[in-house]
């Protein structure tokens, strides 16, 4: 035990002065800590080395400090850090916007604008949403999560990521994510959707008013809300319905984007074209910066001054952000994900046969969740089982995060950049605690 605490001291020291300093309102997922991090590692400030399967929630599909963009970060950095690109035009602004309507195009002709957050995002979208159709309701999901700011934390489902912070923000509403496995019953797949679907051409007779309808905002897979990918012939549905009552067709792409799904954006695996879409994470390996695309007219309804902020698009965030796709491209990490998500669905699958806690392995590409029930019942949601497997991976050097709106799923987000033997090392433990926990 000694030995143990000699191990651990630093990163103790390191915790409690972070319990006595940082406000308790600031989440706690791990509390592991980090001396530096490079590729799928992270080496704690006691030198102890951890396979990191969280990627900073997503946002280091290309790895802890890719060697280009630490270099094009530094570059910039020497030239100049911040004018604000609303009083002062620069380059890498111009070059991320072209490089990202060049790989994410909505349509005929596509703009982009840029911000920090993935909330921030979120934001300029309705508000561009609701100036392009002059309505102001927006229709959102359970499960969602949109972000932490007063708009995007109204759109948030969970109640848990918003306890006291009302009144939130007026005319939203919101339908049941199409759930297959939680929730489809008696019902096949195509019946269920076909049920979906109904309740969403419902919903404009007792939820909201069609006329006042600017927006339906989607993830095509949710990411907290437990890796919940939507059903093809529903986003199809959903597709068709926005454009017969001149509604626009959101899709938020914060977790999901960047080759998490074998894709630059999830909506790309559907070929289902969003009016609008937004982004973030691991569009920049680290740095804060976000994007919204859309077709070029609906962007364009947005008045000058009412999109944007002081640090919209920081010139060295942008920096990043250009080597982080160049990186993605010479990497294949779109061809990467697609064989990391095989190996971790495979395994997964194979462990499901013999252990009934398994509920259900889903995902696209690398984004890939495990979902832990009683009983091999979908209504009974396991969080306890899964917050045992995640400390329990703790204890053995591998970084994991849970999932779900009951806490439920761990879901995978190792760095695409991750070896073979690291993946499956790390797969090894999370396997080996299922097993154990579970009493196989």
């Amino acid at each position: 035990m000694g030995i143990m605490l000699q191990d651990t001291i630093k990163s103790q020291n390191l915790f409690e002065r972070r319990k006595n300093i940082v406000a308790n309102g600031v989440g706690v997922f791990n509390t592991a800590t980090v001396q530096d991090a490079k590729g799928a590692l992270i080496k704690d400030v006691d030198g102890k080395e951890w396979i990191d399967f969280a990627g900073g929630i997503g946002v280091v599909n290309a790895g802890h400090c890719p060697s280009p963009v630490v270099e094009a970060i530094r570059e910039q950095a020497g030239k100049y850090i911040h004018t604000s690109f609303n009083v002062v035009t620069y380059e890498p602004y111009i070059e991320l916007c072209e490089k990202l309507v060049e790989i994410l195009p909505h349509g005929e002709r596509t703009k982009a604008m840029l911000v920090s957050t993935g909330a921030e995002a979120v934001e300029n979208a309705i508000k561009i949403a609701r100036q392009a159709t002059k309505r102001p309701a927006i229709l959102c999901y359970t499960d969602a999560y949109h972000g932490r700011t007063m708009m995007a934390m109204t759109l948030t489902s969970k109640i848990g990521y918003k306890l006291n912070c009302g009144p939130f923000a007026p005319e939203i509403y919101r339908l049941p994510f199409p759930n297959f496995y939680r929730y489809h019953g008696n019902r096949n797949h195509d019946e269920f959707v076909a049920r979906e679907l109904q309740r969403l051409h419902e919903s404009v007779h007792n939820l909201v008013d069609l006329n006042n309808l600017a927006a339906i905002i989607i993830e095509p897979v949710q990411g907290e809300g437990g890796f919940n990918p939507v059903p093809q012939k529903y986003l199809e549905g959903l597709r068709t319905f926005c454009d017969e009552h001149g509604i626009m067709l959101i899709m938020d792409e914060v977790q999901s984007g960047f080759c998490r799904t074998g894709k630059w954006a999830s909506w790309q695996n559907y070929n289902v074209v969003p009016d609008i879409s937004t982004y973030a994470k691991s569009l920049g390996s680290g740095m804060p910066i976000a994007a919204v695309l859309g077709r070029a007219e609906i962007m364009d309804a947005a008045a000058s001054g009412t999109i944007g902020g002081t640090y919209i698009g920081s010139p060295v965030c942008c920096a990043a952000a250009l080597a982080t796709i160049q990186f993605m491209k010479d990497e294949n990490l779109n061809e990467r994900a697609v064989k990391i998500g095989s190996i971790i669905t495979n395994r997964f699958n194979i462990l499901q046969k013999k252990c009934s806690a398994v509920g259900e392995v889903r995902g696209i590409g690398a984004m890939v969740g495990i979902e832990f029930v009683k009983n091999g019942d979908p209504s009974q949601p396991d969080g306890e089982l899964c917050s045992r497997i995640i400390k329990n991976g703790a204890e053995r050097g591998l970084i994991l995060l849970g999932a779900g709106t009951f806490k439920n799923v761990i879901r995978i987000l190792s760095p695409l950049v991750i070896t073979d033997e690291q993946l499956n090392i790390g797969l090894d433990i999370l396997i080996e605690e299922i097993l154990k926990e579970t009493n196989i």
